[in-house]
């Protein structure tokens, strides 16, 4: 039978991360969890069911003291993915695709 009262800090992180991880960076920096683990608390994280329902750019995480930036979060993931926060926006470049419009041939001849 589990014993009801146990004590969440004893757990790995990964079952109750907010009793052992007060920020996205915490999480990254822990060298005890693997990638794909981050990447699972992270990515709860970031979840609409923790959004705060007046402002849906913060999460309340339960068991965290404070409120979670979205941003942060998302920064936190891209991060795993080796994306570099620093990089600028894609440029738009290549050929422009022009969508057929069949009705359109016809109405340069109706005209």
């Amino acid at each position: 039978m589990t014993n009801a009262n146990t004590n969440i800090h004893n757990l790995h992180p990964i079952f109750h991360p907010a009793a052992h991880y007060d920020s996205p960076r915490s999480v990254l920096n822990d060298n005890e969890l693997s990638t794909p683990e981050k990447r699972i608390i992270l990515s709860s994280w970031a979840s609409d069911m923790y959004a705060v329902e007046s402002c849906p750019w913060l999460r309340e995480i339960p068991g965290m003291s404070h409120t979670v930036r979205l941003a942060d979060i998302l920064a936190a993931l891209r991060k795993l993915d080796g994306d570099n926060d620093n990089d600028d926006p894609p440029r738009g470049g290549g050929v422009p695709m022009r969508l057929r419009r069949p009705w359109a041939a016809a109405e340069r001849r109706a005209a």
